[in-house]
């Protein structure tokens, strides 16, 4: 390999013009495939058992995710201006290609159920807006008189009423959430204001901030690098050549998604502030040595100096970019699609700023020459360093009172086993957003006056037993449960089922009285109902909560949280029922966004256990034989477990949770914190072999290796610290974690696993 690469340094010229190539080749295809993934469902794996139920369900009852418009005015809503502006904007959202007509509710269009003297009617509330104060005042007292209207369609205070459009799969589009708040923003007044919230908005708003934030983030993270890059490096040149490497390995990862056609995700931008971050390692390693040769060997020629630079250093950074890539690659044991494409296309970019770092980084500096020498004296005869005072000190104090190191670590892994004991995951997507930005406060308005922007959907299933059903008993128990998870859970604002739609019609059947507004006890009155339903209203509205066989029931929960606490709550009561339904030979599944929501945090969960221990046994197993000894495997591991420990154990005590963001973190932890490891094992195996001071070793390495690893955790942990200025809190939450990871990941790698190194007494048995 060393032959390899000082063989390249004689092709130089065409080395660069090869690299340059493909990344205009790799940018032209960004230009050309790069796509947003908006639709949060295709985070998600297709072939999981519990999605393509869902994906069924939602078929047969029509499940989809809903964009909700809420029409305010405070002065309440029942005058001809708030209800013109309700029947226009039903109208116009019915006219939209991507929303199917019957899939838009409103006041304006719902289904009023009423007794009259011939039986059962339905009727619409309204066709032309009323104008007179006694039209107005008999729509106001009918909507009160209406249970699946008030409260649903309608707020308690009166002040505001919703439209509810459905939308399917694959037609939401960035242009047309841009139609859907102009046509918002085009009917708002001095009194009337208009609300959008929804799962599919929060989609259309990650696509515009995501790109954005991308946008913000690369430029400030370039800036901090070069800043910290050249106070580091105190070079121009070798500033410009180590960014022009992490460019490079930025521009061949991206242009790789754009060629096989990965979209990039709310995750994926991040991968940028993450190559840039992580690309100077290996061009800080290998400057730090070039300038140590140039000092002591002031005469050298630029090609003396480079293969010197090779012939160190290849080895360490071909071991660090690997066991970086390793960890990155781990993520591939998460089914969640965001996070196994961020774990591949990183991994690649680590293992091209390698490449980089070996083949473009040399060939610069031969083409705009060596760094100035700072002529040093030697003197072989002194102990430890003579380039670093500080370095020897602090590895002589370190060994001197290395039981405080060992005491310290094992406190520290006590501490952080209590703090993973509250760890949580959190499959909320709105918890993305700052607390106080728009849709975040749009989303609580709703919630505040209606039964929630989330839900959940419970599908009852009789194994192919007709008109079950339409069973009282059966009835009565949904209409049980449903009371239940409404009253015992503030978080669930509404439930919804067919028999919602059988207490409503055995109500207005018996003169409106109150008592009636219960299940009914004969089977035969039940099918009655149905029947005059069936030829007085729109049929098409029961197939959303049953089937044509009464075979299949679904009960929709409205939820006004969408995180996974409150979900496992509602089905904590709701799986109360499985045995009382079981009885009655009924399975009860599960459907919609918000269970999928649940199901996507099991899943990162699985996803995290798996990659941390997955990256663990397998950089252990390869440092073992890059070092040939298993004990420099699990000595190099100590640092890494100590910081993965610590960040989940703070985590836990400040209550981070777990999301498809923060279950990143191991993997970066491992993933970069093991390049400080590689570097100073490999400098302490080099220099035992030159003495047989242990002392002198430690120093030799703390100042060497030491030293470079502090400039790499410095420059490191300041490309994290940008993260900081995301609009996403996650994102903030990780940028912080992380620069904290290679924190405790240097200082581990300087105290504990030197220790570890010097008591083991590994390089010295034999002498």
């Amino acid at each position: 390999m060393e032959n390899i690469l000082n063989r390249l340094l004689k092709y130089k010229w065409l080395s660069m013009i090869i690299i340059v190539a493909i990344s205009v080749f790799f940018i032209f295809e960004m230009k050309e495939n790069t796509t947003m993934e908006t639709n949060l469902d295709k985070y998600m794996p297709q072939d999981h058992p519990a999605f393509i139920y869902s994906d069924k369900a939602e078929s047969w009852f029509g499940i989809n995710d809903g964009i909700i418009i809420a029409v305010e005015n405070k002065n309440g809503i029942y005058n001809t201006e708030t209800l013109d502006t309700l029947k226009q904007l039903t109208k116009r959202f019915q006219d939209f290609d991507e929303i199917e007509k019957d899939n838009v509710t409103s006041l304006y269009n719902a289904d009023n159920i009423v007794g009259t003297e011939d039986g059962m009617d339905v009727k619409r509330f309204f066709k032309s807006v009323p104008k007179t104060k006694e039209k107005l005042s008999e729509l106001k007292e009918s909507v009160r008189k209406n249970e699946m209207v008030f409260g649903r369609l309608v707020s308690e205070n009166e002040q505001v009423t919703v439209i509810i459009a459905e939308i399917g799969d694959g037609v939401f589009t960035p242009e047309f959430y841009d139609e859907i708040l102009e046509s918002a923003k085009l009917s708002e007044t001095e009194d009337i204001k208009i609300h959008v919230a929804g799962r599919p908005i929060v989609e259309g708003e990650m696509a515009l901030l995501g790109p954005a934030d991308m946008k913000k983030m690369v430029p400030i993270v370039i800036l901090v690098i070069l800043v910290v890059l050249f106070l580091t490096l105190r070079s121009i040149k070798g500033t410009l050549i180590t960014l022009g490497v992490v460019f490079l390995s930025t521009i061949w990862a991206f242009g790789l998604m754009a060629s096989v056609g990965i979209p990039i995700y709310a995750v994926s931008t991040m991968i940028p502030v993450m190559l840039i971050a992580i690309g100077v390692a290996d061009g800080i390693h290998l400057y730090s040595h070039l300038h140590t040769f140039v000092d002591h060997h002031p005469t050298a020629t630029k090609l003396e100096a480079t293969k010197d630079m090779i012939k160190h250093l290849w080895k360490p950074v071909a071991m660090t970019s690997i066991t970086t890539a390793v960890g990155f690659i781990s993520l591939l044991t998460s089914e969640v699609y965001p996070v196994k494409y961020f774990g591949i296309f990183t991994a690649f970019g680590v293992l091209m700023a390698m490449v980089f770092s070996l083949v473009f980084l040399p060939a610069g500096i031969m083409i705009f020459g060596l760094p100035k020498a700072k002529p040093v004296k030697h003197d072989e005869d002194k102990e430890g360093h003579s380039h670093s005072k500080l370095a020897n000190a602090f590895a002589a104090s370190v060994i001197k009172h290395k039981y405080v190191s060992i005491i310290g670590a094992a406190l520290i892994i006590v501490v952080s086993i209590v703090g993973m004991q509250k760890l949580w995951i959190n499959s909320s997507f709105l918890d993305k957003f700052e607390k106080d930005s728009d849709i975040v406060l749009t989303d609580k308005f709703i919630n505040e006056n209606f039964g929630g922007t989330s839900s959940l959907n419970l599908i009852l299933d009789s194994d192919g037993k007709k008109g079950v059903f339409k069973e009282p008993v059966v009835l009565k128990l949904v209409d049980k449960m449903q009371k239940d998870v409404n009253t015992q859970l503030q978080v669930v604002g509404n439930t919804f089922s067919l028999a919602d739609y059988m207490n409503r019609m055995n109500k207005v059947m018996n003169a409106d009285r109150e008592e009636f507004n219960t299940i009914p006890d004969s089977k035969n009155m039940i099918a009655q109902y149905l029947l005059l339903y069936e030829m007085s209203g729109d049929p098409e509205n029961l197939n959303k909560v049953v089937d044509y066989n009464y075979e299949k029931l679904n009960v929709t929960f409205q939820l006004k949280k969408d995180d996974s606490k409150s979900i496992n709550a509602a089905l904590d009561i709701i799986q109360s029922y499985e045995s009382n339904f079981k009885d009655l030979g009924i399975s009860m599944n599960y459907a919609g966004s918000g269970y999928k929501g649940l199901v996507f945090t099991d899943l990162i969960l699985e996803g995290q256990i798996k990659s941390l221990i997955l990256s663990l046994l397998i950089i252990i197993v390869l440092l073992s034989l890059m070092f040939k000894n298993i004990k420099i495997g699990l000595i190099s591991a100590v640092p890494i477990i100590l910081t993965a420990a610590i960040s989940f154990g703070i985590m836990g005590f400040l209550n981070i949770p777990l999301s498809t963001t923060t279950a990143l973190l191991s993997s970066i932890a491992i993933g970069i914190g093991i390049d400080y490891a590689v570097h100073f094992l490999e400098q302490y195996r080099t220099n035992a072999a030159k003495s047989d001071d242990k002392i002198k070793v430690a120093q030799l390495t703390m100042a060497h290796s030491g030293k470079a690893i502090i400039f790499n955790a410095v420059v490191v942990i300041a490309g994290f610290l940008v993260l900081l200025f995301s609009v996403f809190p996650p994102n903030r939450e990780l940028g912080a974690l992380v620069s904290l990871n290679m924190f405790t990941s240097f200082v581990g790698t300087l105290t504990i696993m030197l220790v570890l190194l010097y008591t083991s007494n590994l390089y010295f048995k034999r002498k």
